[in-house]
């Protein structure tokens, strides 16, 4: 019998399964579509094929990265979500899905890494406190920067930047003063746009859904999986600037739309209703979890000391009373400034 194939995807939170939309969509689809997959829910992108989550490794030892790839993957092994639409309603998917990410996902994306309090309050933190010391002190800056670019490539917007990043700028010139401000205004009109567009996108999906369970009647499909992907986090998670929050809540069918796939396909109690059975879950979470990160913060501050006494940074005398005192080598201003 074929191993089975092995899907990795970051850990959930807030009451969603994941914490990543592109996560969310494959478990999604994969539960929408009965997929006997392994999944390998991770906080550490370096335990996962190519160092990327979500990825996929098949029953042939190949990896798959992109949620598009992993779907067409899937339906290739029939395990088909969207085996019974029409022709017309398989165009129509198309098409809104085509439409959630270009106008949709950027703004999640926005929202969740690029504006300055909801990044430092919760993304930041979130990433900071899961991924294993030293990793959570330097992935979420280098995971912001990964977002920002993908938001410009797919906005084709290169003003868009995190709102404090302009804030850098040197008040003493008039010429930084003149940059300055117009570098926020380009900023607040890409934002004003990217946020339009987001609402105008959940106005259309919700005049789609109507009163249905689902897009297309009453199963779900892929076109289900990338909706609920994009908008559950933003419906699910605090964010101190809730502008899409706020309109997603308006929308009464859009907000019945996810929490009923919350309940019927992820449900609290642990693992998937369909698809994926429970034992199959990896879940990096252990009951030591947080004592072994402790000791291996301390296990890194005594490979720190132990270098900087081998570099002779710090120098060990015993003082005239016994008592063992340590004296730092005086660092030049470059060095203070490299401490900082």
């Amino acid at each position: 019998m074929a191993a089975p194939e092995e899907l990795f995807v970051w850990e959930g939170d807030w009451g969603l399964p994941s914490v990543n939309s592109d996560c969310l969509v494959v478990l999604a689809y994969a539960q929408f579509s009965g997929a006997p997959l392994k999944v390998h829910k991770l906080s550490n992108p370096w335990r996962c094929p190519g160092g990327t989550i979500p990825a996929l490794r098949t029953a042939h030892k190949e990896a798959l990265w992109r949620p598009s790839d992993i779907i067409v993957h899937l339906q290739k092994q029939k395990y088909n979500a969207d085996f019974d639409l029409s022709p017309k309603e398989a165009a129509d998917s198309l098409a809104f899905v085509a439409l959630v990410q270009e106008k949709l996902s950027p703004a999640v994306l926005y929202a969740l890494w690029v504006e300055p309090k909801n990044f430092a309050e919760v993304t930041r933190r979130w990433y900071a406190e899961h991924v294993s010391f030293p990793l959570g002190l330097v992935l979420p800056d280098r995971m912001r920067r990964q977002e920002l670019d993908k938001l410009r490539l797919l906005r084709g917007d290169a003003s868009l930047e995190p709102g404090d990043e302009l804030e850098k700028e040197s008040p003493g010139w008039p010429v930084s003063m003149y940059r300055s401000a117009t570098s926020s205004q380009a900023q607040r009109g890409s934002e004003k746009k990217l946020y339009d567009d987001a609402t105008n996108c959940m106005d259309l999906l919700a005049q789609r859904l109507g009163m249905q369970k689902f897009f297309f009647g009453d199963s779900p499909s892929s076109l289900d999986a990338v909706v609920f992907g994009w908008l559950a986090p933003i419906l699910k998670c605090e964010l101190p600037s809730g502008k899409l929050q706020q309109h997603l809540k308006s929308l009464d069918n859009l907000h019945a739309f996810c929490a009923n796939i919350l309940l019927v396909y992820f449900p609290q109690n642990g693992g998937p209703r369909l698809g994926c059975s429970a034992k199959s879950y990896d879940v990096e979470h252990v009951p030591n979890r947080r004592v072994k990160q402790f000791l291996s913060a301390l296990a890194a501050v005594g490979a720190m000391l132990s270098y900087a006494l081998l570099t002779g940074m710090v120098s060990v005398q015993r003082g005239h009373k016994g008592v063992l005192e340590g004296r730092r080598h005086s660092a030049g201003p470059e060095d203070d400034e490299d401490e900082d």
